[in-house]
């Protein structure tokens, strides 16, 4: 009986030693934010059409402003600002209370140059252009301004994101 006990009790520590690596071999994920931000196009899709999407943002951004956002998904960075935008729980607030988003793809695929044309050039990836409510370019954003060692600032996203909120 002892030797059964000692057994199962060998067994039991073997089973909670594989389970607890088992766990720690699992990374630890950043909980998301309670509030998300808004998109009206929430893709970089070489498909769409950025200029009838704009049409459909500015409708949806009635009393916010609306954040262009280009990149495409071949983008590092692109796929880290969407990461931080949705994980940065203050971020997340300041964006969906005063902004919709709108991706704008930017790929060999399908440059949108027609629609870029229409506003500044673009000197890298992701680029932000901040438009007023009705379309009206106000800003142009290089986020390397943003950045800070291999992710963004949370001061530098949040003090940008309060500068260019729309004023009530």
């Amino acid at each position: 009986m002892k030797a059964v006990s000692r057994l199962m009790l060998f067994a039991g520590l073997i089973l909670l030693g594989r389970t607890a690596s088992a766990v720690d071999d699992v990374p630890a994920k950043a909980a998301p934010a309670a509030v998300k931000p808004v998109y009206s196009v929430e893709t970089y899709d070489p498909k769409r059409d950025a200029a009838a999407d704009l049409k459909l943002t500015i409708e949806k951004a009635k009393g916010k402003r609306i954040l262009v956002q280009v990149g495409g998904d071949w983008c590092g960075w692109c796929h880290l600002m969407n990461k931080y935008f949705h994980e940065n729980e203050k971020v997340a607030a300041a964006l969906a209370k005063d902004f919709v988003i709108q991706k704008v793809n930017y790929s060999q695929e399908n440059q949108n140059k027609e629609f870029l044309s229409k506003y500044p050039a673009i000197k890298g990836y992701p680029h932000i252009f901040v438009l007023e409510s009705d379309g009206t370019l106000l800003h142009s954003q290089n986020t390397e301004e943003l950045e800070e060692g291999k992710g963004y600032s949370e001061r530098a996203v949040l003090e940008f994101l309060a500068k260019w909120a729309p004023k009530r």
